[in-house]
């Protein structure tokens, strides 16, 4: 069974960087595709990044291109999200995600709230 935790979100102000981090265990790290999903409150939980075993291939939602950026270590079984530029549309619950599809993830992690104030 594959634990993911995640760390590093808080309250930020609109413009501000946080880094995410999401330490996994458990299982072959390296064999999955790892991503980050958010939820905000009222919404559907909604993919934001994926990333591939490698770490060759990345993908984004629309909504994050150019200001958040995906990575992984295969070392540290750690997957990261550096958010840049954000924005109080990006406050939501982060949740790290482990699987074969960067869209539909075997795993989630508990998640961690990230806040973005105006």
């Amino acid at each position: 069974q594959v634990q993911l935790v995640e760390s590093g979100g808080g309250l930020v102000q609109a413009g501000d960087s946080l880094r995410l981090s999401c330490a996994a265990s458990g299982g072959t790290f390296s064999n999955y595709i790892m991503g980050w999903f958010r939820q905000a409150p009222g919404k559907e939980r909604e993919f934001v990044a994926s990333i591939t075993w490698s770490g060759g291939g990345t993908t984004y939602a629309d909504s994050v291109k150019g200001r958040f950026t995906i990575s992984r270590d295969n070392a540290k079984n750690t997957v990261y999200l550096q958010m840049n530029s954000l924005k109080p549309e990006d406050t939501a619950v982060y949740f790290c995600a482990a699987g074969y599809s960067g869209y539909s993830p075997r795993y989630y992690g508990q998640g961690t709230q990230v806040t973005v104030s105006s």
